[in-house]
């Protein structure tokens, strides 16, 4: 059965990735109460990931493309964490971005805002949260963004 998210996901001609799995010692997900807690997703493509310096090698535009794959790993993880029903969402609470860039690089909120804005897309109000937007000197495998999140269950 369809539900309206996925219904929403194809009306936007999105297709989810398979959910990442995890690099390390830690899972990917993990469920407390009616709260989804997302682990930090890596920007990449079914080709590989998405690497770059945000104020060197990659421009805004760039990193908020790499922000909105990180935005459907976390939908594929929260699909995974709710048996496959992501309209068990009731809400997108909280998204914390980190952008690899460079000291004078000050617009990592526009980068992050290419996730904020597809999870607005998908989820409608209940996709708007409260959102934090870091610069990091480097990150894991050298990619240009990572994100993790917190959603409301039903």
């Amino acid at each position: 059965m369809t539900g309206t998210i996925d219904a929403r996901l194809a009306e936007l001609g999105l297709t989810l990735p398979a959910a990442p799995a995890p690099a390390a010692n830690y899972v990917p997900f993990v469920i407390s109460g009616n709260t989804l807690y997302i682990s930090g997703q890596i920007s990449q493509t079914e080709a590989g990931l998405i690497k770059g310096r945000l104020g060197d090698d990659m421009d805004i535009e760039a990193g908020a493309a790499a922000a909105r794959r990180c935005a459907l790993s976390l939908m594929a993880q929260a699909r995974a964490a709710c048996g496959g029903d992501l309209d068990r969402v009731a809400r997108v609470v909280k998204l914390v971005g980190f952008v690899n860039s460079t000291p004078d690089f000050t617009d990592q909120p526009k980068v992050i805002n290419g996730a904020s804005d597809l999870l607005v897309a998908v989820f409608g109000d209940a996709g708007r949260h409260a959102r934090s937007a870091i610069s990091a000197a480097s990150l894991p495998l050298g990619v240009a963004v990572e994100i993790e999140a917190i959603f409301e269950l039903r």
